[in-house]
């Protein structure tokens, strides 16, 4: 974006990792080109941390607490922003930065809303906000979803036993495994696979649905084990992830986050739409699995209907 085009940016899980990261690295920004931030996270130190030092740098920062698990929050959440818009207290909302994401070690285990944690911190909640906030962007504006590439098993996941997407209707995918199903890392893996593999149709037919100047794009901070993302997995699993975290090309916060951010705001990414597919700094074309007009269609169906469950 140019400096005459710089406003708000939110950002969801902006207190570890990945978010923490790309917030900074927007805070870092020259005068000129820095947004003010609208941080989206669980209430607590870990937010008020992440905003201060945002500030420190010179960052205009407000902090709106929000459970992602529960959908009540992130629709509070979304009347939260629509205020502070409203009231003119932040800038125009340029850029809506879907970063928040959940791997749950148990399937079985459901969100506030009775939903499966993974699917609905990663999807459905991110589904809410942005049918809360789409008219509430000023063109041009950006939305970036954080995906990966776990949705499909290349050569190396399957060498690490990554488990691939294993797609089934939306309505199923949200409903928590049954209580005699053991946990497993294959099922807490292919919960997360799925997840992902929805955040690409998702944003593909999501673009159809908002008004001109804005775009959608995915983005992919690449491998980064060892993150807080797996901070419900066993602590063999997490041990493991910490060590795979050290090996030479792998990638970290560090690196992705500023990344994350240039995708949100710079000029050279100002041409991707349609759910466009970048992974750290390259456009890439995504596997033939992700582009089904008629799943994704059925999931934006599916997604209003569990939005629409949780209101009642």
């Amino acid at each position: 974006m140019t400096s005459t085009e710089t406003g708000t940016v939110l950002l969801t899980g902006p207190t570890r990792g990945l978010g923490r990261a790309a917030a900074l690295a927007m805070a870092d920004r020259p005068d000129s080109a820095r947004p003010d931030l609208l941080l989206v996270g669980r209430p607590g130190q870990a937010l008020d941390d992440i905003a201060q030092r945002a500030r420190s740098r010179g960052a205009q920062v407000h902090t709106i607490g929000a459970d992602l698990s529960r959908l009540a929050d992130v629709r509070q959440a979304g009347a939260a922003v629509r205020e502070l818009l409203a009231a003119g207290t932040v800038r125009p909302l340029r850029a809506l930065v879907a970063n928040a994401g959940a791997m749950s070690a148990d399937t079985r285990q459901a969100s506030a809303d009775g939903y499966e944690l993974t699917f609905a911190v990663g999807h459905l909640a991110h589904a809410q906000l942005i049918a809360d906030l789409g008219d509430q962007l000023t063109a041009p504006a950006r939305i970036v979803l954080v995906g990966s590439n776990t949705y499909h098993a290349n050569f190396y996941r399957k060498l690490l036993g990554v488990p691939a997407a294993d797609w089934r209707d939306p309505l199923d995918l949200a409903r928590p495994a049954n209580a005699g199903q053991k946990p497993s890392f294959k099922a807490s893996g292919v919960a997360y696979s799925n997840t992902k593999l929805a955040i690409l149709y998702y944003a593909h037919e999501l673009q159809r649905h908002l008004a001109p100047g804005i775009s959608v794009a995915v983005f992919e901070p690449g491998w980064m084990p060892g993150t807080d993302l797996g901070r419900g997995m066993p602590a063999a699993a997490q041990a493991m992830g910490r060590g795979l975290g050290h090996l030479p090309g792998v990638a970290t916060p560090a690196h992705s986050g500023p990344q994350l951010a240039s995708v949100a705001l710079d000029e050279k990414w100002a041409h991707l739409r349609d759910g466009a597919f970048v992974v750290r700094n390259k456009l890439t074309e995504v596997q033939p699995i992700a582009q089904d007009q008629d799943r994704e269609t059925r999931l934006w169906k599916a997604t209003e209907e569990l939005l629409d469950r949780a209101r009642v």
